[in-house]
């Protein structure tokens, strides 16, 4: 589907059957801060609708919209670090945000062991981190993470095994510290 042949309503409705995911990938993109990753997507819709960013069809639009939702959060953060810094010489407090609503999701995951699972996934690399995400939580092939990422898939490979290796070792560490179990229940009936 080539955005040249989509017209706005086409467009806004594609946008729209693929929000839930792309709030979730900027939600990563953004370290889980909801305020920033509103933000980050609300001006990579804008992009898109102002024609600034266009999909040429060359991979799914899906993997095209994480990669500019992906680039996008990076500039933002380069921004915002860079007010910080000014801020910072110029000796004046940065501005405070507003925690933004709980949503019912959050009931989930106030849980003990999702936040465990979520203080082990922020814990490893940024690039680790991302492929997980993409191939986990959105459902991406390896060939299309790499494409978000900016990747070989001989890269986004090596961080995706890496993310799991080190994401295992990290519960199975809090699993001794916290007593929660992280691994399968083995049942012992069970023929091999």
């Amino acid at each position: 589907m080539n955005q040249k042949q989509m017209d706005i309503p086409e467009l806004q409705a594609a946008l729209e059957k693929l929000h839930v995911a792309s709030f979730g990938w900027a939600l990563s993109c953004c370290r889980r801060d909801r305020a920033e990753a509103e933000e980050v997507l609300q001006t990579v819709y804008l992009k898109i609708l102002e024609g600034k960013a266009r999909y040429r069809g060359e991979c799914q639009l899906k993997t095209w919209l994480f990669a500019v939702i992906r680039k996008t959060a990076i500039t933002e953060q380069r921004k915002r670090l860079l007010r910080i810094l000014r801020l910072t010489a110029a000796s004046n407090p940065a501005p405070e945000r507003n925690p933004f609503v709980a949503e019912p999701a959050a009931a989930f995951e106030r849980s003990e062991a999702q936040k465990q699972f979520q203080s082990a996934l922020r814990r490893l690399p940024a690039r680790q981190r991302e492929a997980l995400h993409l191939v986990f939580y959105e459902d991406l092939s390896l060939r299309e993470a790499a494409d978000v990422m900016g990747v070989s898939i001989g890269s986004v490979r090596q961080h995706y095994e890496r993310g799991k290796k080190h994401l295992r070792e990290s519960l199975n560490r809090e699993e001794l510290d916290y007593g929660i179990s992280w691994q399968r229940k083995e049942t012992p009936d069970a023929v091999s």
